[in-house]
């Protein structure tokens, strides 16, 4: 489960902006952000899931785009197949978007969102196996997806925008950040405090997704810690691409990674992880 927004061609600087949280188990074994390759070749950017080999979020050499959240329901467990492949797929940059939809089969998989993006050829969309409108219905009623224009998008644990509190908490981060003169810097440090947000949602604003009210609560702020359940937000991720010219990549664009990893610290909390930071960048 996770929360991401992201904002596509809504800034003339900044045409791609995402800030997302990873929520998982604790125990689940992780690979922070680094460059790892994809079976065809693939140079890509991205943490990885090192129990079934996939990513929640990532971002290839040649420009595409991949975010993943899982959908909250009462019985909750993997499909036959891991839904992180269906982001390194679409990295590989083998698959048209149809043919990877015609090749998907949405009963393999547990309840997901998948939106992809492909930055040079200004392409971006969303898939889910959930019906958007009774999203944590327990069976898959088949395929749905639709293509996305430029704007902000808020993405957790239901269907693609659908306005939970947290959700619309970080999209108006998001949108805040972009709203700054042309001329300034945008405020990367106002999407981390957003990220870092521990605030739950008071209980009648809590949506109604099938799990007990107590968990529904747990998981209602932007970052999640429940290490009694050894579960929280393992990552925080905040991604911008924007126009660098220099004498090695004239003309270029410079894609800015930055990912914080949080664990519970010896006899303290599960907290927000300021130290944990790793950085990457990419030219496209």
């Amino acid at each position: 489960m996770c929360l991401i927004a992201f904002a596509i061609d809504a800034s003339p600087v900044c045409p791609l902006l995402i800030a997302a949280n990873r929520d998982e188990f604790l125990d689940r074994p992780t690979a922070p952000l680094h460059r790892w390759t994809l079976p065809d070749g693939t140079g890509v950017v991205a943490g990885r899931d090192l129990r079934d080999g996939g990513t929640w979020l990532g971002v290839s050499e040649t420009g595409r785009v991949a975010m993943l959240t899982n959908v909250r329901s009462v019985q909750a467990g993997p499909g036959q197949r891991s839904r992180g492949e269906l982001a390194t797929r679409w990295l590989n940059g083998g698959l048209s978007w149809e043919a990877l939809l015609d090749d998907l089969d949405p009963a393999a998989y547990g309840g997901f969102n998948l939106v992809v993006g492909d930055f040079h050829n200004k392409f971006w969309a969303w898939a889910g196996n959930r019906d958007p409108e009774h999203p944590h219905d327990e069976h898959p009623t088949g395929l749905h997806s639709r293509r996305l224009q430029a704007g902000v998008y808020g993405l957790s644990n239901a269907a693609l925008d659908t306005p939970w509190p947290k959700s619309e908490r970080l999209k108006q981060a998001l949108g805040d950040c972009l709203a700054q003169p042309a001329s300034a810097p945008l405020p990367m440090a106002s999407l981390t405090v957003a990220l870092a947000d521990i605030r739950r949602v008071p209980t009648h604003e809590l949506p109604d997704t099938g799990v007990p009210l107590e968990l529904e609560h747990g998981l209602s702020s932007p970052f999640v810690s429940l290490p009694e359940r050894g579960y929280g937000t393992r990552s925080s991720l905040v991604l911008s691409v924007q126009t660098s010219e220099t004498r090695a990549a004239p003309a270029a664009w410079r894609v800015a990674v930055d990912e914080w990893t949080h664990a519970p610290a010896a006899g303290q909390g599960h907290a927000w992880n300021p130290h944990n930071r790793r950085s990457e960048t990419l030219f496209w």
